[in-house]
């Protein structure tokens, strides 16, 4: 009896080792989690609004963009938007807008209230929630916190971007009016010019 229980406990530890490399081997093809690559390009986003047609992030091209992810009853996101409402004043006329879109259930019944106890002068959308990961490119299992933060550059080039599980720098005032001031001082992107095509020449019949 002692001989079988032996070899049950040998067998237990063969199948843990190759539960074990097979995970080692499983992670070593997965995409690595909490990982954010910037710049690259804006995907558009749509944003919804209560009391004015929808808007594309795309209208923006051309301006300097801070948008904040947010839930309406989240501390951060509330110190947030506070902190998002000093950096328009101070650079709105100079080609900056901060944005808002609240994605927490019901959001479109709590914007009014938010916007009403916190008084940003920005706009507030809202959207649901799988737009939102899908924008910022983050699995609808992998855990996230709020908010998450997005600066976007003049030419619509996502130049930071909070990682899922958050970025202390941007939400850190200083770090951000460094960075905006540096996307309005840089010099407008030109937009591309096609390479022209030469005329085919034609012979005489």
């Amino acid at each position: 009896r002692s001989i079988k229980i032996m070899k049950m406990g040998n067998n237990e530890k063969f199948n843990r080792r190759a539960l074990f490399g097979a995970a080692l081997a499983s992670a070593a093809v997965l995409p690595l989690r909490g990982s954010v690559t910037t710049p690259r390009q804006s995907p558009d986003f749509n944003m919804l609004y209560l009391s004015a047609a929808p808007k594309k992030l795309s209208a923006y091209r051309g301006t300097v963009c801070l948008v904040e992810f947010m839930f309406t009853t989240c501390q951060h996101c509330q110190h947030a938007a506070g902190m998002f409402s000093k950096l328009q004043n101070e650079f709105g006329p100079k080609g900056f807008q901060a944005l808002g879109i609240a994605f927490n259930p019901m959001a479109h019944m709590l914007v009014p209230d938010f916007q009403r106890d916190f008084k940003p002068n920005f706009p507030i959308a809202y959207s649901e929630r799988d737009p939102v990961l899908q924008f910022l490119g983050i699995s609808a299992i992998e855990r996230y916190v709020v908010p998450q933060v997005v600066l976007i550059d003049r030419a619509g080039m996502i130049r930071h971007q909070s990682a899922p599980t958050g970025t202390v720098e941007l939400q850190d005032e200083a770090f951000l009016r460094k960075e905006i001031a540096a996307l309005i001082a840089a010099p407008t992107p030109k937009p591309a010019v096609p390479a022209r095509v030469p005329a085919a020449k034609t012979g005489a019949r």
